[in-house]
């Protein structure tokens, strides 16, 4: 399995990732033929994602955004390809950090962060390239690829950056070691919750969805201020980040608080631009009334 996981990564996604960026996304033009009109690709549950998000759009409306999201998740994989040869500068120039002295500000207090975003736009590249924007020590929370040696090459791509990375399984471990230091937590809180009885129910894009306690947990517990990481695309390989402050003191919050306002601020950046939220993941398998 190793071997065949070499010969993948040195005679296919290496040789593409060095194309630069007018070919790789003439490749994700071609692509994105393959998904949409070929082989398609979760086509069903983005389409009913979709009609169930928004009621009001039309079947032609909600078609045009699906076709959109295609193409912007074809371009979502050449970049993640781009990522294991670019340079940390090729990168930060393609993301725009509008407020960095928000993140100053709190590395002069001595105050680590929990940082929450969602899947949109491109939610990689802004959290590779934190590191050149802050002062504090950048880390990100991912979930262990089941492939070894994809997993070691994830991670030596992103400590390239300098973003360090610990699985979902490190994470308490981590947060105990590391509270007296300086650092940002990253979290991405719109998956679905593996134990939905643990999560938090609320009504996100017309529909009953549970939410990640994840982060505001931590931050309850830790009193780390929270921020939200509001990503949008202005170009094809071009995105704006800016972090908006959720609370100062969370574990003066009422329970579920900065969840609901994560919730809401990533809803209204979907409403923004539905086409680059991830609409072929499962959000809504758990319903409800299940649980």
């Amino acid at each position: 399995m190793r071997l065949l996981s070499a010969l993948l990564y040195y005679l296919v996604l290496l040789p593409v990732s060095l194309l630069p960026f007018p070919l790789l996304y003439g490749l994700s033009d071609g692509l994105f033929i393959l998904l949409w009109y070929l082989l398609p690709y979760r086509k069903k549950i983005v389409l009913q994602n979709l009609r169930n998000s928004f009621p009001e759009k039309s079947e032609r409306e909600i078609r045009a955004i699906a076709r959109d999201f295609y193409a912007h998740l074809c371009d979502l994989i050449v970049e993640s390809l781009k990522t294991f040869t670019a340079s940390p500068a090729t990168i930060r120039k393609r993301v725009n950090l509008v407020n960095p002295e928000l993140l100053e500000h709190y590395y002069k207090l001595n105050k680590s962060l929990i940082l929450v975003t969602g899947h949109h736009a491109n939610w990689e590249w802004p959290a590779i390239t934190l590191p050149f924007h802050s002062s504090h020590t950048a880390t990100g929370i991912y979930k262990q690829l089941s492939n070894p040696y994809f997993d070691l090459r994830l991670r030596r791509t992103r400590a390239k950056f300098g973003l360090k990375l610990m699985s979902t399984r490190e994470v308490a471990e981590f947060f105990e070691a590391h509270q007296s230091d300086c650092c940002t937590y990253g979290f991405i809180n719109d998956q679905s919750p593996s134990k939905p009885s643990k999560g938090y129910w609320t009504r996100f894009l017309n529909q009953d969805t549970c939410a990640l306690l994840g982060a505001e947990n931590y931050a309850m517990k830790y009193d780390f201020p929270v921020l939200y990481g509001m990503i949008t695309k202005t170009g094809r390989g071009k995105y704006r980040l800016e972090y908006k402050l959720i609370s100062e003191h969370p574990a003066t919050e009422p329970r579920f608080a900065i969840t609901e306002a994560c919730v809401r601020i990533n809803e209204s950046i979907i409403r923004s631009q539905p086409q680059y939220w991830l609409w072929s993941h499962r959000r809504w398998k758990h319903r409800k009334e299940d649980w």
